[in-house]
């Protein structure tokens, strides 16, 4: 209990310092302040290990969000990538988790950047998401190096400050390791945790594993015409067309659905653990997998999201005023892109919309998805085998990330970008993250110490 309470001590001094990176929010001098921080709780890793700082450039914004471009570009300084230099020439790795958080919001349990220790909990905005992960991992490593270990490759750490505003640490980061030809054996992001009953009707603890994730991008769907006085209103005005255009995708989802490899690995793993109905269907998914994908969605919409491109209605603007009529008026769509539908194929699926309704649609920013990770292949395996002797009895299955990541943009550095952080949450913990009373059980921070440790030692 004394070293989780050390662990406890040096994450509540994290959460402290309010870097928080969202639009109109951004706090200067604490992303400073943090970088400082760790200099005084890791002194080992930052008197080994050589530090890189990334420069980061202003982020840009689509056209809808630029009343925000002056907030974002605020300084909030560099990306960190620190390199700990091997003894030997194993293949490097890298573990990354990031520093800055969203805003708070509502009325918290304990003030939001208290790091209140409370309830063997630790309190506070990025308990969970995700200093947490990346308190686990300087520690990690400032054990290793006080107990003079020297790892068998390089190890690097990277910790972006702007990954909640889909900014550019990430980018640049991995751009940098590209042209010092830097090839990972693995990386480890944020992602799945250890959870219980990961699905309804699943049973037993599980370390989920995110192999594959979605695209993401929004699309702007605009309509015009002539606009005019609210007296005389015409039919088939911007609204109405915008109005019949949701209904549509509404009450028939146009999104195909299909069991990728790693749905059907997944539910391979988890359909022993699962009974009635359920478990025979997910034991047999592949033969089931129509019916699987019809109704799946109504059983879980976090399952049903692993199995298509999605598409969520986000923001909507009509004319400045109520006696107006709109000479353009837009909705938004927060798509996110499964393997076999990108990008061009929503593009297709929306088409015969658009002329439907005469509309118009925009995408802004859109990324394709991600090849998965092979859950075959000798990282997850390893990662798989670390996990089992950390934590006894968990079963390890890989799983679709539904949300975006600093991972994605590691593509062209390795082939096996994992998303987990090996902390165990309950579901009020998961269901904190960007929302209120975010915390993390003090006992799973030892675990994660030596989860790292062990990815360390068996590189």
């Amino acid at each position: 209990m004394e070293q989780s309470m050390l662990y406890a001590t040096k994450l509540s001094k994290m959460i402290q310092v309010k870097t928080v990176s969202m639009p109109g929010q951004t706090v200067q001098g604490e992303f400073l302040k943090f970088r400082k921080l760790l200099e005084e709780l890791f002194p080992n890793v930052h008197r080994v290990c050589e530090k890189i700082e990334i420069p980061v450039t202003p982020v840009e914004l689509p056209p809808a969000y630029k009343q925000f471009q002056e907030e974002v570009n605020r300084d909030i300084g560099p990306a960190l990538l620190y390199k700990w230099k091997g003894k030997g020439t194993a293949q490097p790795i890298l573990l990354m988790s990031h520093h800055d958080v969203v805003p708070v919001f509502g009325e918290w349990k304990y003030p939001p950047f208290s790091g209140e220790l409370a309830e063997d909990r630790v309190w506070g905005r990025g308990a969970v998401d995700t200093k947490c992960s990346l308190m686990c991992i300087f520690q990690s490593i400032e054990e290793l190096i006080e107990e003079n270990f020297v790892p068998n490759g390089d190890v690097y750490i990277a910790s972006s400050s702007t990954e909640e505003v889909s900014g550019p640490g990430a980018t640049k980061t991995a751009q940098w390791l590209k042209e010092h030809n830097v090839k990972l054996q693995f990386l480890i992001d944020e992602g799945g945790m250890i959870v219980d009953d990961p699905l309804p009707g699943v049973k037993g603890r599980f370390a989920m594993i995110g192999t594959m994730e979605k695209g993401v991008g929004n699309i702007r769907i605009s309509a015009d015409s002539i606009g005019g006085h609210a007296s005389v209103p015409e039919k088939n005005s911007p609204i109405p067309r915008l109005s019949m255009f949701v209904a549509d995708i509404e009450k028939k989802n146009p999104n195909k659905a299909r069991l990728t490899p790693t749905m059907l690995e997944m539910f391979r793993r988890l359909g022993p653990h699962t009974k009635g109905i359920t478990g025979f269907a997910m034991r047999h998914a592949k033969l089931l997998s129509p019916l699987i994908t019809k109704i799946l969605p109504s059983i879980s919409p976090t399952a049903g999201a692993m199995t298509r491109t999605t598409m969520a209605f986000t923001m909507c603007e009509g004319s400045p005023a109520g006696n107006i009529l709109p000479a353009r008026a837009w909705v938004s769509i927060n798509a996110r892109f499964i393997i076999f539908q990108g990008v061009n194929e929503t593009k297709k699926i929306l088409e015969p919309y658009m002329k439907k309704y005469n509309l118009k649609a925009d995408f802004i920013n859109c990324h394709e998805p991600q090849k998965p990770v092979d859950h075959n292949g000798q990282a997850f395996k390893k990662i798989e085998s670390i996990i089992d002797e950390v934590y006894p009895g968990v079963i390890t299955s890989p799983y679709v990330m539904t949300g975006a990541t600093d991972a994605y943009y590691y593509e062209n550095v390795t082939e096996n970008a994992l998303r987990f952080a090996p902390l165990h949450i309950d579901k009020q913990q998961l269901g904190s993250i960007h929302y209120i009373n975010e915390n993390i059980n003090i006992s799973s921070l030892e675990q994660g110490v030596k989860f790292f440790k062990k990815v360390i030692q068996m590189q």
